[in-house]
């Protein structure tokens, strides 16, 4: 037959080395059952190598289903490892990893990420959460504390004049002209809240924390400054209490210090509102007709759809923004 012949004619070189001893080399055709042909064609067996168990050696379809290879049974391994010359040490950290494998680590979560997780999920699930923005020009602002900022920072104990203290004193003048953002929903209720406690959004190793202002309405910028300063160190060692980080009535959130330019922050529950702050970037604008170089941030306001309508987020948020674009309305509590 022509498979026979082929078989028989055309072994190279290296399959006669491969081939046991025992294995006749001549090219007489091997006797073989039909199933036995097409499996042994189907997985690539030569039928010369295979020794038939069936009458008169007859190659059975069981002999090709139990056959193996000669390479496969050698003792000496196919690849072998190639040592590293004493002089090249293995690295501790290398792990040898099959090829065509890749590293992964599995940790639990810790207890703080787990919470937060929990709250994020919670967020969704339970509220109707919208994101209005608006655009801050800093110009103002960034020259009042430029000119004041050792001046502050001698008066008042070493405390660093940064924008949070502002951003909360407009906060507390806006919450007070729009109570719902100050607000919070509880079962069938909305609980008004007569006093403003803002919380701040503090970043630490283990995850963010908000500690709260507690009547940020009664505090100068000053304060708010000091006492952000407080719980920042307060955060880094870990040392911020439950009762620190609960009961407030809106929060603030800074990316803008890690170089986020747009967000939409998530609300912090039971609270109906977040504000979030970017990074300042300069940009042209309009002004007067004319296009000016100002720097510019990005503001956006998360809410509760089902608590404050999109009228008062709105109007809340560009009060946020007049205030902060006005120094002196701060000041002036107009």
């Amino acid at each position: 037959m022509v498979a026979g012949e082929a078989a028989g004619s055309s072994a190279s070189e290296s399959e006669a080395v491969a081939a046991p001893a025992e294995i006749s080399s001549d090219s007489q055709e091997k006797i073989a059952s039909p199933a036995a042909r097409k499996l042994a064609e189907e997985r690539g067996i030569d039928l010369q190598q295979v020794a038939g168990t069936g009458k008169g050696g007859r190659i059975t379809k069981e002999d090709i289903a139990g056959w193996e290879s000669p390479e496969t049974t050698t003792a000496t391994p196919a690849v072998e490892a190639v040592p590293i010359a004493p002089s090249q040490p293995t690295p501790a950290a290398i792990v040898d990893v099959p090829a065509g494998e890749r590293v992964e680590k599995r940790v639990p979560m810790t207890r703080m990420r787990a919470r937060i997780a929990d709250r994020l999920l919670q967020v969704t699930q339970t509220t109707a959460m919208l994101t209005t923005f608006n655009e801050v020009d800093m110009h103002r602002i960034m020259r009042l504390r430029s000119a004041f900022k050792d001046e502050f920072t001698k008066v008042h104990n070493g405390t660093r004049l940064g924008f949070m203290g502002f951003f909360v004193r407009a906060a507390t003048e806006a919450l007070k002209r729009f109570p719902a953002v100050n607000a919070s929903i509880d079962g069938d209720d909305i609980v008004y809240h007569g006093y403003q406690d803002i919380g701040v959004a503090v970043s630490t190793d283990k995850g963010l924390v908000v500690p709260v202002l507690r009547n940020a309405e009664n505090m100068s910028v000053a304060e708010v400054e000091n006492t952000i300063a407080e719980f920042g160190a307060k955060a880094k060692d870990g040392k911020l209490t439950i009762e620190e980080m609960t009961g407030g009535t809106f929060t603030i959130t800074n990316g803008g210090v890690f170089g986020s330019l747009l967000s939409t922050p998530i609300l912090n529950p039971p609270q109906a509102a977040i504000l979030g702050m970017h990074s300042i970037k300069e940009r042209p604008v309009a002004e007067n007709g004319e296009v000016v170089i100002r720097p510019m941030m990005n503001l956006a306001l998360s809410y509760d759809h089902r608590l404050i309508d999109g009228k008062e987020a709105v109007r809340f948020l560009v009060a946020i923004k007049e205030m902060i674009e006005n120094p002196a309305k701060i000041l002036l509590e107009i």
